[in-house]
Formats: C-alpha cells, structure tokens, sequence
C-alpha cells in the first residue's frame, strides 16, 4: 500500500506541471480571435493569432473606409518603415510578439502600431471586466486605452 501512495505522488508529480501549463496556454490563447474596434471615427476589425514562435500577433482584417474618394484602396501612408507604405490598410499588422504575462494577468512585451499616427507604442492588452479587450499604448508613461469587442 505504501508503495502504491509513493507511486500516486510521484505521478501527480509529474502530471501536475503538464496541466498547470496547459491550463496557462488555455488562458493565454484566450486573445486569440477576431475583434472590432474604433479609433478617431476608424472603424476597423483586427485578427489576433498565435505564431509558432508562442507570441501573438493582430493584424486589421477590415476596414470600413477602406477606399479613396477615386475608388482606390487606401495604403498605410504613415508608416516610417518605407518598405510598409503600400501595404493595403485592410492588411496592416498592429502588432506582433506578444506574450502573456501570467504574473499580472495580461499580455505585453510587444509594441503596436497605430497607423493614424505612424508610431509603434509600448502595448499591454488586458480583458475587462465587461469582455473587452482593452489594449493600452503608453510612449513616455503617458498612454491612451481603447476597447475592442471580440466577434
């Protein structure tokens, strides 16, 4: 009998990290899905994904004006990377490398791009209370939050 408890606990032993990290993927992975947001009247839908590296990455999916007064697809003008300017609005990624933070119960690590403005930002993204999630973007220590719905 005693050898079977000695047995039990060294399984548990052994079982219990694979769920503790599980259950951390699981919550991790949460962000993963598409959402809807607005900026400055910019009505927009973002995609966030897992990479295989184990961060997470969003990137605009939709736009609702999308098009120039000409009909024509509007480019991410503002970029400073050069080589990013003819990138559609409707493909522009906001954001990759984040990861989750399983100390304060976010994510961050990464910076996002805001593309009325042309800057990348310190970002932390968090779930509210209400089911948003609210990405924050701080430069400095001052910072602006907005919330996106997920869909």
């Amino acid at each position: 009998m005693k050898q079977f408890f000695i047995a039990l606990t060294l399984l548990m032993a052994c079982i219990s990290p694979s769920i503790a990290q599980s259950n951390l993927n699981n919550k991790a992975d949460n962000i993963i899905g598409e959402y809807k947001g607005e900026q400055e009247g910019d009505h927009f839908k973002v995609r966030i994904t897992k990479l295989d590296n184990g961060t997470y990455q969003g990137q605009i999916f939709w736009m609702e004006n999308s098009t120039d007064a000409n009909g024509k697809k509007m480019l991410d003008i503002h970029n400073p990377d050069r080589s990013l300017r003819n990138t559609p609005c409707d493909q522009i990624v906001l954001f990759s490398g984040l990861e989750y933070n399983a100390k304060k119960h976010r994510w961050d690590g990464a910076k996002i791009y805001d593309p009325q403005r042309g800057i990348r930002v310190r970002m932390t993204a968090e779930f509210t209370d209400k089911g948003q999630l609210k990405i924050r973007g701080t430069v400095l220590g001052i910072g602006e939050s907005v919330y996106w719905d997920k869909l």
